[in-house]
């Protein structure tokens, strides 16, 4: 019996670590086969994969983000290879286990919840003799005397003993693709907490895997290329002793591969943040926190326990060790959440200025207790996956559009580090809120069609240029947003840009007088830049300046906008190292060369 495990992943380079489970616990008596495609193929392309392998049984891992498109397989898969079984299982799928029966026809089978023991169980009795109804966690359809199908569904499998599962990690075949597609590891499964409106408030309590098979396996990714692994555990810092170990062992070992956790921010004891402070390597690290909202009424609607208070601290005390980067997360579309109290909880958490914010819509999970309880907050949403909601009692069809906005250039302008010091300018200084900042932007973007449209690095520029240009903001220093984005845009290459998408007022003659003098006299800049020991030749290839109407250091340092001096802005490329770096040197206003 040949068995073959697929799914279709959001993007090419994620490794189902599902497939990888069951296949580690079914894969030494059954002959199982990996097949990984994305969302984005053809579903032609890959029915035509599956049905050159020809399985006896193939099982589909479901997610909100690929049933759709696994639905399309199915119905193609069952026509061509009529004998095969097909397995479906998955978060997407456990829940409203009869539904998904009664829609899919084509399917044989539905494993409920975890995979690994009721997979193995159906195998055997596929094998064997076909005793379905002692395989707890499945659904299945019995033939009837009369030639009819009934769905049964069989009661839920216990929970499986963690310590006693095999490795995912150890199939020869992944090692070439290590280098370059993202891990997804577990360290244990479960979480202790009940927000509603996430599919782990249904399992209580928190298992854990073998700590040293857990060290083992990290080591053997490692060792043999690992550059990213994203670990799925729920709440990854529950257990103090287990997240100190395990973050110790990462330092000690990560060889520059680079970690994600999802951690809870206001449970992160001091010692923890202290360690981390003093000896976690710069960049290895990446936290998610789970915000969700800073309003108490919908907090306790959605029965999720957090303090903001020590929420914000624990954030303040990471960024500002300088060594972990954070990505904190945001739900709009929660019970009690309207426009102006949500406006509030994104300017609460973008105030402590995370490297990442994620603005995502609330999503009516199968399983939740929010889907069930929707009636009562008056919630409509899609029908199909990803049931995004539509509006609730708070908030109208045009709020949730209003916000989508929001979020279009937040991912734009800040997620992608494209222009920071001028972002921060305009969402602190000038406009009310940064909420404010990126709603207004979000609203002239939608006007204009952009949305329809393609971008390239310099559009962005140019239409926050036209942006500011149309709206003026009584706070605005035009000379001073300018300079900011010229300064972005000159640190978002590696290589000298060939063009300025802002007329160059420096003439050739200048120009090239202040090339001179910076080879001649590079200590004026600072001691950093005379230490690149550039020539004229060189500063001419591989440097670009321009010359702002206001003291650049003063605000960079101190925030403080003044015209008593001007700067020469230096930018080099690839001299000392790769990339940009910036130099400034400071000139009395007015002056000339």
């Amino acid at each position: 019996m040949k068995i073959v495990l697929a799914t279709l992943n959001a993007k090419y380079i994620h490794m189902s670590l599902a497939l990888r489970c069951l296949k580690a616990y079914s894969g030494r008596e059954f002959d199982i086969e990996i097949a990984e495609y994305t969302i984005k193929d053809p579903p032609m392309h890959i029915t035509a994969d599956l049905y050159r392998r020809r399985p006896d049984v193939v099982g589909f891992s479901c997610y909100i983000w690929n049933i759709e498109e696994t639905i399309a397989v199915i119905d193609m898969l069952r026509k061509v290879l009529p004998e095969c079984r097909i397995v479906l299982g998955g978060p997407e799928v456990s829940y409203d286990t009869e539904y998904w029966m009664r829609r899919l026809p084509a399917v044989d089978f539905i494993v409920m919840g975890e995979g690994e023991e009721t997979f193995h169980h159906l195998l055997t009795e596929l094998e064997g003799d076909g005793k379905f109804h002692y395989v707890f966690g499945l659904a299945y359809r019995k033939t009837l005397p009369d030639g009819t199908r009934e769905i049964r569904i069989n009661p839920p499998r216990p929970k499986a003993d963690l310590t006693k599962m095999p490795s995912p990690h150890r199939f020869p075949e992944d090692i070439p693709h290590l280098p370059n597609r993202i891990v997804y590891f577990e360290t244990s499964r479960g979480c202790p907490f009940s927000c509603q409106f996430c599919l782990s408030s249904i399992e209580t309590g928190v298992r854990y895997y073998d700590l040293e098979q857990t060290k083992a396996d990290l080591k053997y990714l490692i060792e043999n290329g690992a550059r990213l692994i994203k670990f799925v555990d729920r709440t990854f810092n529950i257990r103090r002793d287990y997240a100190l170990e395990l973050f110790r062992f990462l330092i000690e070992h990560h060889g520059g591969c680079v970690f994600q956790f999802e951690i809870t921010a206001d449970i992160m004891r001091p010692e923890v943040l202290e360690f981390l402070s003093e000896h976690a390597p710069p960049g290895i690290f990446r936290f998610e926190i789970g915000v969700q909202s800073t309003n108490d009424a919908t907090n306790e609607a959605v029965m999720r326990r957090q303090n903001f208070a020590k929420l914000a601290r624990t954030v303040t005390a990471i960024r500002d060790s300088g060594n972990i980067t954070q990505h904190l997360d945001l739900i709009a579309g929660l019970p009690y959440e309207d426009y102006a109290s949500f406006r509030k909880t994104f300017n609460d958490v973008f105030a402590l200025r995370p490297e990442e914010l994620q603005l995502g819509f609330l999503k009516m999970l199968r399983g939740t207790g929010l889907r069930r309880d929707a009636e009562k907050y008056g919630y409509v949403y899609m029908e199909r996956a990803p049931y995004e909601i539509l509006s609730n009692e708070w908030l109208s069809f045009g709020d949730i559009v209003r916000i989508k906005r929001v979020e279009d250039v937040l991912e734009k302008y800040w997620n992608a580090h494209r222009m920071d010091r001028t972002v921060q300018y305009l969402a602190f200084h000038v406009f009310e809120t940064p909420f404010d900042f990126f709603q207004q932007f979000g609203d002239y973007w939608e006007e204009r069609g952009w949305q329809r449209i393609g971008h390239q690095l310099e559009d962005l520029f140019i239409r926050l240029l036209s942006f500011l240009e149309d709206a003026r903001p009584p706070k605005l220093e035009p000379d001073l947003a300018l300079g900011l984005m010229k300064y972005d845009y000159f640190l978002n290459h590696k290589y000298r840009p060939r063009a300025v998408w802002w007329e160059f007022r420096m003439d050739k003659r200048e120009h090239a007088a202040w090339m001179r003098r910076l080879a001649e006299r590079p200590e004026d800049v600072s001691p950093a830049f005379a230490a690149l020991r550039p020539d004229e030749k060189l500063l001419q290839k591989h440097a670009v300046i321009e010359r702002l109407p206001f003291d650049l250091g003063a605000w960079l340092e101190r925030g403080e906008f003044t015209r008593e001096a001007e700067t020469l802005l230096v930018v080099c490329y690839g001299l000392g190292g790769e990339g940009a770096s910036a130099h400034t040197l400071r000139l009395p206003a007015g002056s000339k060369l």
